[in-house]
């Protein structure tokens, strides 16, 4: 009888050893909006709080080169759930239209498109499709709903890239946010949406796109934060009121998440993933040492946080400094919950699994890409971006270790910077090391090629050379 007792009670632990090893992971995607390299305390504020993602990123590997697809909100997200460079979904600017004062661009720009196609097989359809209950939660940009794109619920996501009203109430044209009491901040409603999301599926393995409209403009300050920042000590690097209240209203929200994983036992079963889907807004960030701000394709406008947190695999207190980008996430998440590649379907990222568990990869030679045939208009005029006109005008870029090309497809000018030795992007090594341009110039072209990248060569019938010598020549400022 005992002996039988002992058999049941050995099957029974083993099945729960069995059941746990089984169980899939839920997925915490918490991915912001123009949060710049250094706007968490984690990775240097001086003057922003954020406690609670700190700690999740003690907690997990925090990656100090990763970057963003696109250097603004539109083609990095269409690049994040395809996982596919700009060229192939063919999403390169916020809209279809010229940005800018005709008379200042040379040459006429690719419009692209401005909708996802439906076409495309997202992750979250990948992960949809292996039992996950999947929700998008904020900014979507890429049309009208989320919805047909592999999501099951989704509260704020329209064609919108920001609150137009604010982040109170109302919230005109974005039909999820429709009722809401007048003091209700945005950020905080779509935390406490999360929050319930989790409750409510926790029972079953589930995938959460937190994608905060924060800190996108309009910069409304959360009013009862107000006065803390107003009375704290400005930082050297940063010291914006209204952002940083929005920083610490994201980051209480990420709080209040985490405490509700922990409470109903589950935090060990959930992977957080934190992102932001391009540099930090000029005015009112810096991203130092970088250069450059969103819109412009120096390090500053392009390299994110990021960092990833997955009990049992990712060893606490890890950093990397491996280059990663956003066409990564889409293998990487499908790994990591065991979701099928799409098939006929082509990808540009690799899985980056191997590095979160520590082990040894090729990954820091492998080539990054960043194409866009447009332009962008200038909103700060300071020596953290080309010219005074526009923070980009048509370009590509690549980089392979160390090194990076910017190519002005305008006049052709080439910048390489080894990123190593000058981070700053302040010495452009281009005629200084004419082979190594070559080197990376022939390989930016050959992937250009194969990829079916358009580059702009039709002149713009309304650009005057003379109107726009006249802007050009008013002086650029030193940030200080």
């Amino acid at each position: 009888m005992n002996r039988c007792i002992k058999i049941i009670v050995s099957l029974s632990i083993l099945l729960s050893v069995v059941n746990a090893a089984s169980k899939k992971p839920n997925i915490l995607f918490i991915f912001l909006d123009d949060f710049g390299w250094k706007d968490t305390s984690y990775m240097g504020s001086d003057f922003y709080e954020s406690p609670h993602l700190d700690r999740l990123a003690a907690d997990g590997m925090v990656f100090t080169n990763a970057y963003s697809a696109s250097a603004n909100c539109a083609p990095a997200r269409a690049s994040l759930l395809s996982g596919q460079y700009t060229p192939r979904h063919e999403i390169y600017n916020v809209g279809t239209g010229p940005r800018g004062n005709p008379k200042h661009r040379r040459l006429q720009h690719v419009p692209g498109v401005d909708v996802l196609d439906t076409n495309i097989r997202t992750w979250a359809h990948q992960i949809q499709a292996s039992g996950y209950k999947t929700a998008s939660m904020g900014k979507w940009h890429l049309s009208g709903d989320p919805i047909p794109y592999g999501f099951d619920i989704n509260i704020g996501g329209t064609h919108s890239g920001s609150p137009p009203k604010g982040y109170y109430p109302p919230h005109p044209n974005i039909p999820s946010l429709q009722g809401l009491p007048e003091d209700s901040y945005l950020t905080d409603y779509l935390s406490d949406q999360a929050d319930a999301f989790i409750r409510e599926n926790k029972d079953r393995p589930w995938l959460l796109y937190l994608t905060h409209f924060a800190v996108h403009t309009p910069l409304d300050a959360k009013k009862e934060l107000v006065a803390k920042y107003e009375s704290k000590k400005k930082g050297k690097l940063h010291d914006h009121v209204a952002m940083a209240t929005m920083i610490q209203s994201v980051d209480d929200g990420i709080g209040k998440i985490q405490a509700t994983l922990e409470e109903m036992g589950i935090a060990d079963d959930t992977i957080v993933l934190f992102f932001s889907d391009n540099g930090g807004y000029g005015p009112a960030t810096d991203m130092d040492p970088l250069k450059g701000y969103k819109g412009t394709y120096y390090e500053g406008g392009i390299r994110v946080p990021f960092f990833v947190k997955w009990p049992g695999v990712v060893k606490a207190g890890t950093r990397n400094e491996t280059p990663i980008t956003g066409v990564d996430v889409y293998p990487t998440l499908c790994e990591m919950v065991g979701a099928d590649l799409p098939t006929g379907q082509a990808l540009d990222g690799v899985s980056l699994v191997p590095l979160f568990r520590g082990e040894k990869t090729n990954l820091k030679e492998r080539p990054l890409y960043w194409h866009f045939p447009a332009y962008l208009q200038s909103y700060a005029v300071t020596d953290e971006q080309r010219d005074i006109l526009f923070r980009s005008r048509p370009c590509s870029i690549i980089r392979i270790g160390d090194w990076k090309l910017h190519q002005y497809f305008e006049s052709g000018d080439l910048e390489l910077y080894n990123l190593k030795r000058d981070i700053g992007e302040k010495r452009n090594l281009a005629k200084r090391n004419p082979e190594k341009a070559k080197e990376l110039l022939t390989q930016l072209e050959a992937w250009r090629a194969e990829i079916g990248a358009p580059v702009p060569t039709s002149p713009n019938p309304d650009f005057d050379a003379k109107v726009e010598a006249e802007a050009r020549s008013g002086k650029m400022k030193t940030r200080s």
